[in-house]
């Protein structure tokens, strides 16, 4: 008897799993993941851009590497400036992308410049047709699907995320979602 539930629940697992893998993921679905995790994204540089210190904003590790103000400006410039390059959507009138991460070391400017971008960047999203999931545009000097290219601006969020994280602690700020 236990082996035919056994062999029972084996086949169920198999048409279960073979169920799954046939069934198509819809081309909607990469746009709704990508909101999902600009929120998630968004959330946690708003809180850590409030958190650092007005004064800590000029900061930098090094001679020549980015101030915490450079990072957050890269930032949204990269959130204004990337659906534009890639994705052929506006950025917003009166963007300039060169110099924009050296415009201001104003936290106020920053943290509104930060919260606009995100707004900018997922109404991008929005904007994006779900049939053209796959269909190809130019990345850095290469291709990719639009759904791929949405990945490599997520991925640039959130490695620039990890950086802001560690900027934080080095100058004695926990991150607001780790206190």
């Amino acid at each position: 008897m236990h082996r035919v539930f056994t062999r029972l629940a084996t086949l169920v697992a198999a048409a279960s799993l073979a169920a799954l893998a046939a069934a198509p993921l819809k081309a909607a679905d990469y746009r709704e993941e990508a909101l999902n995790r600009i929120a998630a994204l968004e959330k946690k540089f708003v809180g850590v851009s409030e958190a650092v210190p007005a004064d800590k904003y000029t900061w930098r590790p090094a001679e020549g590497v980015r101030s915490v103000s450079e990072l957050f400006l890269h930032v949204a410039g990269a959130n204004f400036g990337l659906p534009a390059r890639i994705l052929g959507m506006p950025a917003p009138a009166g963007f300039q992308g060169q110099g924009y991460d050296k415009s201001t070391t104003d936290k106020a400017q920053i943290v509104k410049a930060v919260k606009e971008s995100f707004a900018h960047f997922r109404a991008s999203i929005e904007k994006l047709e779900a049939a053209d999931a796959e269909k190809m545009v130019k990345v850095f000097g290469g291709e990719a699907s639009t759904r791929g290219a949405v990945l490599v601006m997520l991925e640039h969020l959130s490695e620039h995320l990890g950086q802001s994280i560690a900027y934080a602690r080095v100058n004695g700020v926990t991150p607001p979602w780790s206190e």
